[in-house]
């Protein structure tokens, strides 16, 4: 009986344990980009958890996103982008696709990738327009991240159009 007992605990410690390594469920976020917001503003990741951000245009001037930590202003005193990309701080690029009338655009046309704001972004330039951002948290994303739109010489940014992105272990 105490071999039943015994084995019993085991099974079930053994089960536990699993059940705490094992990867987090994905994550999928539906967001919209309006003057001048982000909805959400707020998103929560743990690390080894696949994030897919479906953003939609539905403001009627283009709209961008980055993803970073301390603000950089540009020549004119202006929010222009972030010191340090989350992205390129993790050592890796988010897989980007494009939605309808979209299909055009490239990386090297400055849809998605590294450009005078010194990290990636994805853009799209009008009402209706729409991309989707998927990517595996790391442990080099743990902690508190900015989102933004700096687009308009960082006007977007000034009249509110940032969120926070929190990852955690």
């Amino acid at each position: 009986m105490k071999k039943l007992y015994l084995g019993l605990i085991l099974g079930a410690g053994l089960f536990a344990l699993s059940a705490c390594t094992s990867a987090p469920e994905p994550l999928a976020i539906e967001m919209t980009m309006s003057e001048f917001a982000f909805n959400p503003r707020v998103i929560e990741a743990k690390v080894g958890q696949q994030v897919t951000i479906s953003m939609i245009n539905t403001g009627a001037l283009e709209h961008e996103i980055m993803f970073g930590r301390t603000m950089m202003m540009g020549d004119a005193g202006q929010p222009n982008g972030y010191e340090t990309d989350m992205f390129m701080m993790a050592n890796m690029a988010p897989s980007v696709t494009f939605g309808e009338g979209m299909e055009g655009m490239d990386m090297g046309e400055g849809m998605m990738g590294t450009d005078e704001h010194g990290g990636y972004m994805v853009s799209m330039p009008g009402m209706g327009q729409s991309a989707q951002m998927t990517f595996t948290v790391t442990e080099d994303m743990v902690g508190e991240w900015e989102f933004g739109c700096f687009a308009q010489e960082g006007t977007h940014y000034e009249q509110g159009m940032h969120g926070t992105m929190v990852v955690t272990p």
